[in-house]
């Protein structure tokens, strides 16, 4: 049963003492962090990593979880832009990512008494390519919910029990996993995907990704409006793929949508808007050619 789960996660957690939560302000932080906070009252606290590949919508959502269901949050901003291993895109990036933020928050930790540093990984995670969890164990970074073998379907259902809005919110991931590994993150690159992918929330589309992808070639040069010639003009580099769900592709087809769509996201930047027709899935950075 999943109360017998949550019961599990509870224990894990009082045998910890005290415990500091790795927070995303995604299903499984928000939930790991609301329930250590039941658990263990003062003696959990929340931190949330700050850097450009953390949306600024996601970062003001994760801030007011915790002042709504009362569970502190600690901001502690990141430095993974200052890693060129990192900015070169390998396909354990997220390893220097986790890395960083568990560098930052295991002196955290130690400084303020808080006995384990946990973070959201759970059963569902298992066999799945995560550098980041390679990075956790380099800390000794505990994963309640992987050991209480909660599920993400577990999750889900246990937020809607507990009251959290993240029990259906979609899958979340840092904005540089929108780049296609060994084309270099950059923070130009980032807030053109984060500006993209808000045009397209904001008309309502719920799985969404916006793919980032650098074109090979001159680009596609867009003349400036005040008539100037071809030598100042700009020169687009960039290709949008847009991932919806697959059950919201009529939505996205209908009343004009694709025009309009293709349009607001070229402003943002991109030289040419695409729709991938096998809809949004986790991972498909991760897919072969």
């Amino acid at each position: 049963m999943v109360t017998e789960k949550l019961e599990r996660l509870r224990g894990l957690l009082r045998s910890y003492g005290s415990c500091l939560v790795a927070y995303s302000g995604g299903v499984d932080s928000v939930f790991l962090a609301h329930v250590a906070r039941q658990t263990l009252g003062e003696r959990a606290l929340a931190a949330i990593a700050d850097s450009p590949s953390l949306p600024r919508k996601e970062l003001e959502e994760a801030l007011e979880l915790g002042e709504r269901f009362g569970f502190p949050v600690r901001i502690v901003k990141t430095r993974e832009f200052q890693n060129s291993e990192y900015l070169s895109n390998p396909n354990n990036r997220c390893f220097f990512c986790k890395h960083e933020l568990f560098t930052e928050l295991a002196p955290l930790a130690a400084s303020e008494g808080f006995a384990v540093l946990a973070y959201g990984e759970n059963a569902s995670d298992v066999g799945d390519h995560r550098p980041g969890a390679k990075a956790a164990a380099n800390f000794d970074v505990r994963a309640p919910l992987k050991e209480a073998g909660l599920t993400k379907a577990d999750i889900r259902a246990l937020s809607a029990m507990l009251g959290l809005p993240t029990a259906d919110k979609p899958q979340m991931a840092c904005l540089s996993s929108r780049i296609p590994y060994g084309e270099a993150v950059t923070v130009e690159k980032l807030g053109m995907v984060e500006r993209a992918e808000n045009i397209l929330r904001e008309l309502g589309f719920y799985d969404v990704r916006v793919r980032h992808h650098q074109l090979g070639g001159t680009g596609f040069q867009v003349l400036p409006n005040s008539g100037g010639t071809g030598s100042n003009a700009t020169i687009l580099t960039h290709l949008a793929r847009i991932e919806v769900g697959p059950e919201e592709f009529s939505k996205f087809l209908s009343h004009g949508n694709p025009s309009a769509i293709a349009e607001a996201i070229k402003a943002v930047g991109y030289a040419h808007v695409t729709l991938d027709l096998k809809g949004y899935r986790r991972g498909s950075m991760n897919e072969k050619p």
